[in-house]
């Protein structure tokens, strides 16, 4: 079971046209052959899922797990200055595939939108 390495930037959003590519997540996880999170196998490699949120805003850096709870996802940062574990909007149905969008929501805030901007193996 090989990792991946995928890249989120934010997308166009509500007093955001243009969206912002400096802005966003670095995931490492598993994907399927059709490029939908693997859960099957973050169980096996759990360990290794990570996911990096990147911003220019240096105070907005933040590392942590890509955890599964239930059938849900969420980004799980370990200090309590990193904010909340954030949810992704039904990570598990998404394809992960470069010009795809998925939803975050940070923080208890309004759910934004990002764009897949990169998919590498590991």
């Amino acid at each position: 079971m090989a990792l991946s390495r995928i890249i989120l930037q934010l997308a166009r959003n509500p007093g955001l046209p243009g969206g912002d590519p400096g802005e966003g997540y670095t995931l490492v996880a598993p994907l399927t052959a059709d490029g939908h999170l693997d859960v099957d196998a973050w169980r096996t490699e759990r360990k290794n899922c990570r996911v990096v949120r990147f911003s220019a805003d240096d105070s907005e850096h933040a590392d942590g797990l890509l955890t599964h709870r239930g059938n849900r996802w969420f980004f799980h940062y370990d200090e309590d200055d990193e904010g909340d574990d954030e949810a992704g909007y039904r990570l598990g149905e998404h394809v992960f595939r470069e010009g795809e969008y998925v939803t975050v929501a940070s923080h208890g805030e309004t759910p934004l939108t990002y764009k897949v901007t990169d998919v590498s193996p590991l």
